[in-house]
């Protein structure tokens, strides 16, 4: 599993270690993925993702997992937040078309 988060793409970096020597040393900086459940109001289930806390922040801010996604633009967003959005969106017209 790669480690990049499914919202807003954020992946590993890399840089130095500096030591007080000034030695330097190759680093990665991990994201801070955390595994977890959203739910989505428009499909009426909990869908798992891996996201960074950032990234959890931000579609807390915004009023939910389908708020965040239907005002984000698809260029902002990975395949996979695509996928889910197309979703959500199929969802909701079906619904507000019932």
């Amino acid at each position: 599993m790669a480690r990049r988060c499914g919202m807003t793409g954020k992946g590993v970096l890399t840089g130095n270690n500096v030591s007080h020597a000034n030695n330097k040393s190759r680093r990665r900086f991990l994201p801070n993925l955390q595994e977890t459940r959203l739910l989505s109001d428009a499909l009426g289930v909990m869908v798992r993702l891996r996201l960074c806390t950032q990234a959890l922040r931000t579609i807390e801010h915004n009023g939910g997992l389908d708020a965040y996604l239907l005002g984000t633009s698809d260029t902002k967003l990975p395949d996979e937040a695509r996928r889910l959005k197309r979703r959500i969106r199929k969802a909701a017209e079906s619904r507000a078309a019932a």
